[in-house]
């Protein structure tokens, strides 16, 4: 990563005013307590698909703005290591995404976890999506050009993004599989044009609990964003640590402020880590 970033030593950093960049590229003021934390006492857990990156036409095509490495940096070093993603993807998957960076990270909705950028990576021993459910997913791709069956290892995806008149189809298809109690240990969630299947006994709200028993995390108040189904036992487990939700696209459950897209969310951070700048400058 860059080495030309520093430490900041101030243990409040305050980025209230009337220049962070909204979803149309103008500037907007956002509440004072949503720009001003101790960052000797805060954690920051991050979403990836659709909170901090814009959602692609296929979960291979994201795209990670320099920017956005740079700011993340910033923060683990402002932080004293206190950030992390919270992803349905893979840890590995998130550092291909990421490369050069590497974070404290749970990853496939709970099932890994990496406490440290360079740690282990530990994992569930609750058992995965049989093959022959696999299979019987996979085939809710042939319904129509543009759906995406996408295998996250410990859980499966059904993108309809590009697809989105076949919703209710795929719906149907996902109920039959899962007749006479084949997905019983099984969780379906319906999000945002997806079709999240994971294993039951662990998510993103348990990963974040076993990641603010660490160390580097222990005692400081946690915020976390996002924007999915998936990321709603998150923000259900923020009480427990007095942290605070902050949403993507909507207000939700748990969460006190919103902001319009992932490119709102990328300005905060920057702005949050000292290094504000528009993307794109």
């Amino acid at each position: 990563m860059p080495e030309t970033l520093t430490k900041t030593t101030s243990a409040d950093v305050d980025v209230v005013g009337p220049s962070t960049p909204s979803s149309d590229g103008k500037r907007a003021s956002l509440p004072a307590e949503m720009l001003k934390f101790d960052l000797d006492r805060t954690a920051i857990f991050l979403d990836v698909d659709g909170t901090l990156l814009d959602i692609a036409p296929t979960p291979l095509e994201v795209y990670v703005p320099a920017q956005l490495r740079e700011a993340l940096y910033a923060l683990w070093q402002q932080l004293d290591g206190a950030i992390a993603f919270i992803s349905g993807r893979p840890i590995a998957e998130l550092d291909r995404i990421f490369d050069p960076l590497r974070l404290p990270a749970v990853g496939g909705h709970g099932a890994e976890i990496r406490f440290l950028p360079k740690g282990e990576i530990r994992r569930s021993r609750i058992a995965t999506l049989d093959d022959a459910l696999r299979a019987d997913f996979a085939l809710i791709s042939k319904i129509g050009k543009g759906i995406i069956v996408e295998d996250k290892g410990y859980s499966l995806a059904i993108h309809y993004r590009q697809a989105p008149e076949y919703g209710g189809e795929i719906m149907k298809n996902v109920v039959e599989i899962c007749k006479n109690e084949r997905c019983d240990s099984l969780e379906v969630l319906p999000g945002k044009l997806v079709v999240e299947i994971k294993p039951g006994g662990y998510d993103k709200g348990t990963g974040l609990r076993e990641m603010m028993s660490a160390e580097t995390f222990k005692g400081r108040r946690p915020i976390f964003i996002g924007d999915d189904v998936t990321d709603n036992a998150a923000f259900a487990a923020l009480p427990e640590f007095d942290g605070t939700g902050f949403s993507v696209g909507g207000i939700v459950k748990g969460a006190t402020f919103n902001f319009d897209g992932p490119q709102d969310v990328r300005a905060w951070l920057q702005r949050l880590a000292g290094v504000d700048h528009m993307e794109g400058e």
